[in-house]
Formats: structure tokens, C-alpha cells, sequence
């Protein structure tokens, strides 16, 4: 296959469908292996005997590796296209998945699942896409960053029950054994569906810069850039707080294992017509507002949590996996949108790459601060008062990005 990149403005409409489609495929099954460890994660309290807080820390190094990783993929993405990336990513997912079966120690646990696996998940993921997605859809780009962004929270809704009955039938260890031989399976077909789209054509010699969007050095001095910067690590304290272990959370409460799982996954199947809604009607009534409701909504959430004290509270489960999984994810399409809004330009992937630390920030304190919390205090119920503030700050640094910054050059 020739590697001279096809230029965005030369792809059908149906080709456009097509490959935001194939995105989203992708993005599911790699996020789908990293969220099934909300699952592995309570079979390790009981066959290790790790504590809250160390069996937290693979997944806060996890979403640190994200963050920190992101820049050089948004570099690679801006080089290389979306179809090497995809290949380099799933091999290292695949690699990580297989030596997951054979762990024996929280230090391996920390080193292949949060740093191996999350580098190749990392490769199947958003920044890897969002650029090129977001000059194939201009004038819809809230529409096609909710589609592709939906699939996180379409794995997640499908991974946690997956992997409860795969532990439950295989074992933990065939469990982590049979998903890194579906990775590999599905590797190849997965790339080739995106060909030579994604990577931007090479700048011709003597080619001005002018005009041509922003660069990572010119967005970095805006307080923009840096308002976005406290979106996103606000974003995943708030969401990571709660998000990885509610599961654990039920079933301290006294809900069955299965059956929690079973309700928060149904729960987080609803953040797909959410997360496109809101990417869809960012489009219209602004991303700003779009977002404040997704944050109001979730906060519905996690007191609709605060609020439950014994397992016969169906009801306030449901209610809490509904209004939480309804907007898990979903600020992701105004968040990321307005990151192509206020920066455009080929240099989108470098930046949102940079950008994407502060989630990595975000998300791996969160996570490890939830378990430590319960480790103090023997109760989830601070961590999630904590989650609440982190979504009201997440709320004001969004408002303040109504205008749009000029390039100082």
C-alpha cells in the first residue's frame, strides 16, 4: 500500500462515515481492555489481599501513562497517519494483554497494566483520531468527536459484565489470556480499514506557515490552552473518583457482584445517545453549555451514590448508574471540539496531546485518591463529596472559554 497521505479534502462523504465508524470500532475494543480492569481489580482484593489504595495505583499510573504519552502520540499521529499508529498500539496491547495472565506481583500488575497496555491502548484512542476526524467534519465536528468519543463509554458499559462472566468461566488468568488473543486477531483488519487517511500531506518546499493554524509553541501562550489544560484534569478527578471503583463500592454496600456489575453496565451503555447528543448539540447551542449540563447531570449522580446506605436500594442504584453512565464521557465531544475550535490547524494532534496530560493528571489522582480515601476513612463517601467540587471547578474554567484566543506570532 503506498504511503503518500490521502488529503481530507479528497475523501467521499461515505468514505468520511466510514472511517468515523472504523474509529469507533477501534476505540471500543482498546478502551474495552483497559476498563475491564474495574473488574480484575476486585478479584485482586481477594486473591492478592492488596489494600483500596494498592490495587488503585496500576490504575492511576494507567491514566498518568495516558496523559504523559499523549503528546508524542499526537506527534506520531501528525507523522505517521492513524493506520501505523493503530498497528505499532495494538501490538503492544496485544503484548501486554498475554503477559497479564502470567502476573504474580502488584509492581508487574503496575508495569503491564499501567504502563504497557496503556501505551498501546493509548495508540487505538482519541488523540489518534480527533485530528483527522475533526478537518473531515468541519461543519459537524461536535457530532463526529461524540461518535468516536461514545465508543469509551461503550466499552466500558460492555466490559464490566464481559469480564465478570470471562473471570467467572476462565479464571482471571484466562481471562487476560483469551482478550490479548482476540487483540491479535483483530490487529490487522482493524489498521488497513483506514488506509492512508489521517496523516497530513508533507509541506512543500519553501511552503509558508502563514494562515495555516496554530502551533504548539503559539497555543501554549494563550490562557486558553491553559483553561483548557484545568478542563481536563478537573474532568478526570471528578470522573475517576467515582468512576473506577463503583463496582467496589456496591459491593461493600452489600449488592451482588454480578448484578451490580450488570446495573452499572447498563448505566454506562446510556452514555452513547448521551455523548452523541451533546456532541450533536454542541454544535448549535455552544459547547459551553453543552458541557455545564453534562457536568450538573453527573454531579445527579454521584449524590444519587451519596445517598445509598444498604442493598436493598435498587432503585438509587439505578439512579446513580443511569445519571452518572448518561454523561460518562460525554463533556469529552465539547471538550474536545472546542479544542479544535480554538486551535485548528495540523498541529491539532501535538497540542491536544499536550492538552490530554491534564486528563492523565486528572484520572490517575482520582483513581488513587478514591482508594486511599476508603483506606482513611473506610468509606467512599469523601472521595465522592470530592468529586462533586471537581466537577463545579471543571464547570467555571470551561465558561471561561467563551472567547476565542488570538495567534501571537
Amino acid at each position: 500500500m503506498s504511503d503518500i497521505a490521502i488529503p481530507e479534502a479528497r475523501v467521499t462523504p461515505r468514505r468520511a462515515w466510514l472511517l468515523l465508524a472504523a474509529a469507533f470500532l477501534t476505540f471500543s475494543i482498546g478502551a474495552a481492555f483497559m476498563h475491564s480492569y474495574t473488574v480484575f481489580l476486585v478479584t485482586f482484593l481477594t486473591v492478592f489481599n492488596w489494600s483500596r489504595a494498592e490495587v488503585s495505583v496500576a490504575y492511576a499510573v494507567s491514566q498518568l501513562v495516558n496523559g504523559l504519552t499523549s503528546p508524542l502520540v499526537g506527534l506520531l499521529v501528525d507523522r505517521l497517519g492513524a493506520r501505523r499508529l493503530i498497528l505499532i498500539g495494538g501490538c503492544i496491547l496485544t503484548t501486554g494483554l498475554l503477559i497479564s495472565a502470567h502476573v504474580n506481583a502488584l509492581w508487574q500488575v503496575i508495569l503491564v497494566y499501567g504502563v504497557v497496555m496503556t501505551i498501546g491502548a493509548n495508540c487505538l484512542g482519541l488523540v489518534v483520531f480527533v485530528p483527522f476526524l475533526s478537518r473531515l467534519f468541519t461543519t459537524k465536528r461536535g457530532l463526529a468527536v461524540s461518535v468516536v468519543q461514545s465508543a469509551n463509554g461503550f466499552a466500558r458499559a460492555f466490559s464490566a459484565p464481559v469480564a465478570t462472566m470471562m473471570i467467572a468461566g476462565l479464571g482471571w488468568r484466562g481471562a487476560y489470556l483469551w482478550q490479548g488473543v482476540f487483540m491479535a486477531a483483530v490487529l490487522v483488519p482493524l489498521a488497513a480499514s483506514f488506509g492512508n487517511v489521517g496523516k497530513p500531506p508533507p509541506r512543500r518546499r519553501g511552503e509558508t506557515v502563514h494562515g495555516e493554524g496554530w502551533t504548539l509553541h503559539q497555543a501554549t501562550r494563550t490562557p486558553h490552552f491553559w483553561l483548557l489544560f484545568l478542563v481536563y484534569m478537573f474532568t478526570g478527578l471528578g470522573s475517576f473518583l467515582v468512576a473506577l471503583h463503583q463496582l467496589a463500592f456496591a459491593v461493600d454496600i452489600g449488592f451482588d457482584k454480578l448484578y451490580a456489575a450488570y446495573v452499572l453496565g447498563m448505566g454506562a451503555f446510556l452514555s452513547l445517545p448521551g455523548v452523541i447528543l451533546t456532541g450533536w448539540v454542541s454544535d448549535y447551542v455552544g459547547r459551553e453549555l453543552s458541557a455545564i449540563v453534562t457536568y450538573g447531570t453527573s454531579i445527579i449522580g454521584v449524590i444519587c451514590a451519596l445517598l445509598i446506605h444498604s442493598p436493598d436500594q435498587h432503585l438509587m442504584l439505578w439512579l446513580h448508574s443511569c445519571f452518572f453512565g448518561l454523561t460518562w464521557g460525554a463533556r469529552g465531544p465539547a471538550i474536545t471540539a472546542k479544542t479544535a475550535d480554538l486551535f485548528p490547524g495540523p498541529n491539532l494532534g501535538a497540542i491536544l496531546g499536550v492538552i490530554t496530560i491534564g486528563t492523565g493528571l486528572g484520572a490517575g489522582g482520582g483513581s488513587w485518591l478514591a482508594g486511599a480515601v476508603f483506606d482513611w476513612t473506610g468509606s467512599y463517601r469523601v472521595a465522592f463529596w470530592l468529586s462533586i467540587l471537581f466537577y463545579v471547578g471543571g464547570s467555571v474554567a470551561f465558561w471561561a472559554l467563551r472567547r476565542p484566543p488570538a495567534i501571537r506570532r
